[in-house]
């Protein structure tokens, strides 16, 4: 891109949408502080049952990943998202008042629920405001939310519980979702012709490139013309498996990762909130450093299978040395550094292969059955370590996540950049 041509939307966009998400995650993943600060004992929850409450939130949230995908292409996903915020929001606070595990099950789903076409409903914005060539910094810059997101959850729950309870950790952090709509309306524009800010040129330049991008898919077999092909496309299926595996090893990793650290160390649960943020602060320059070369290159799938590989190689490292704990626990940063590096990149991919016509409903199945693995994630490590160990959990983990790199060598020659 032209270093004079105008590129406000940078400034615009990116900001208000790594914003919503890094509440909305913050919202899903501060049960595993919960649980580390004893909901599980006061709610009588075994770890395999505290492993489903966790993860049941992603069965709840396929529901709106295909129609908030669609309704954000045809529609608006800036009010789509604003009335999502204020449903999630309001599940997130009155979780912090069940009084047993059914209540907290039956919150988790219908969190899940609310925010399920939220992540859709942004990458649509997304792919409308970055063409091809920025597209990967500008998927890696937004996901940095979940970094940031863990950052600010790790702190302020080992706060709020060496203060108060873990009820007051739901309390407190689903007022800050509700107070969070008076930021995002004001911001945020759906398309070019919303934004009153955007100059002349850098409309141009969008348009252009836009134009360029359509009408290279329409020459492209891969991708199917209409939405009763697509889930007959067998490259879609590859993109879903191996979302599926990536999110596998990321949440099993993500929600226990206060107790892992916690059990590691020792430590209270105020230094088990500062310790925690060291593998998010790697997750950003993963983040960065990845999306950059993907971009640079164009090599949309090594970008991505490297991160899925180091990432499996440093949880299976972190549990060899477990006995030293801060060799273990320098793996766990690794694990970090890679926990999102492949994100931006993957989410690139969808548009090199799929026409505008049905890319909202892509990224709506994709991320709608890919989460599913983050269901699994929490389920399995809870699982495999009542049933065995702690450190079978990891190995599950590791499987799915060595599994993801080799789907993702499968991938066709177009996700290379050649």
């Amino acid at each position: 891109m032209n270093n004079t041509l105008p590129n406000r939307r940078w400034l615009r966009i990116i900001p208000p949408a790594i914003l919503v998400y890094i509440v909305a995650f913050m919202d899903r993943t501060n049960i595993g502080f919960a649980m580390a600060g004893g909901m599980d004992r006061e709610l009588g929850m075994t770890t395999s049952l505290s492993g489903l409450a966790a993860g049941i939130f992603f069965v709840g949230y396929i529901i709106l990943q295909v129609p908030g995908g669609i309704i954000a292409e045809k529609g608006s996903a800036k009010k789509f998202i604003a009335w999502t915020i204020i449903a999630w929001g309001t599940l997130a606070t009155v979780t912090g008042f069940v009084q047993n595990a059914t209540q907290l099950m039956i919150l988790r789903f219908l969190l899940g629920v609310a925010e399920g076409g939220v992540w859709p409903a942004i990458l649509v914005i997304i792919s409308h405001w970055f063409p091809n060539e920025e597209r990967g910094r500008a998927n890696a810059f937004f996901m940095m939310n979940i970094a940031i997101a863990s950052i600010i959850t790790g702190p302020l729950s080992g706060w709020i519980l060496s203060i108060w309870n873990w009820r007051m950790v739901f309390i407190i952090e689903g007022i800050i979702s509700l107070a969070l709509i008076f930021v995002w309306l004001p911001l945020i524009s759906d398309r070019l012709q919303d934004a009153k800010w955007i100059s002349e040129q850098e409309r141009d330049y969008l348009v252009k490139r836009w134009r360029t991008e359509q009408e290279l898919l329409k020459a492209n077999p891969q991708g199917p013309a209409s939405f009763a092909e697509l889930f007959a496309n067998k490259n879609m299926w590859k993109l879903i498996l191996i979302y599926f595996c990536y999110q596998t090893g990321i949440y099993g990793f993500t929600l226990w990762l206060p107790t892992i650290i916690k059990q590691l160390t020792h430590a209270g649960m105020g230094s088990v909130g500062i310790l925690s943020v060291f593998p998010y602060i790697a997750t950003m320059i993963g983040q960065y450093l990845f999306a950059t070369l993907s971009d640079r290159s164009m090599n949309r799938k090594l970008y991505t299978g490297l991160p899925l590989l180091g990432f499996a190689l440093c949880l299976l490292l972190s549990v060899q040395f477990q006995s030293q704990i801060w060799v273990s626990f320098a793996f766990l940063v690794g694990c970090g550094f890679f926990l999102q590096a492949a994100s931006g990149v993957f989410w690139a991919i969808p548009p090199v292969l799929f026409s505008a016509n049905v890319a909202g409903a892509v990224r709506g199945g994709i991320n709608a059955l890919g989460n599913l693995g983050g269901f699994l994630g929490p389920y399995i490590v809870g699982w495999l370590t009542a049933s065995f160990s702690p450190e079978a959990g990891i190995y599950g983990l590791i499987l799915f996540l060595a599994t993801g790199f080799l789907l993702t060598l499968s991938l066709p020659e177009a996700t290379t950049g050649k």
